[in-house]
């Protein structure tokens, strides 16, 4: 638990989650209030919210890449499943520990 802040890994999970939930969030939750009940002022505040974390996210994937040297493949990968539903959660489960063990080798 102590890793989220301290290590680039730990941080890339923590924004990944955030981003993740905003996104939830924005599509389970803001925009059927928008549409349905006409109640736009929770798309206004999570899209920005999520629209932060995002840039974040992409941010930290492009550093990662660089610090770590990621391969492209799999870099382009983690950015394409930022725009999919549970796609940052796939990425901070399953792809961050296998590239940490290619790292490691």
């Amino acid at each position: 638990m102590k890793d989220i802040f301290t290590t680039k890994i730990g941080r890339f999970k923590l924004v990944a989650l955030l981003e993740g939930l905003s996104f939830l969030l924005l599509l389970g939750v803001a925009m059927p209030l928008k549409y349905i009940w006409g109640k736009p002022w929770l798309v206004q505040n999570v899209g920005m919210i999520h629209g932060i974390l995002f840039v974040l996210y992409i941010f930290q994937i492009i550093q990662l890449k660089i610090e770590l040297n990621w391969p492209t493949g799999k870099t382009l990968l983690a950015i394409v499943l930022s725009f999919v539903p549970f796609g940052p959660f796939y990425v901070m489960q399953k792809m961050i520990p296998s590239m940490m063990d290619e790292v490691k080798k």
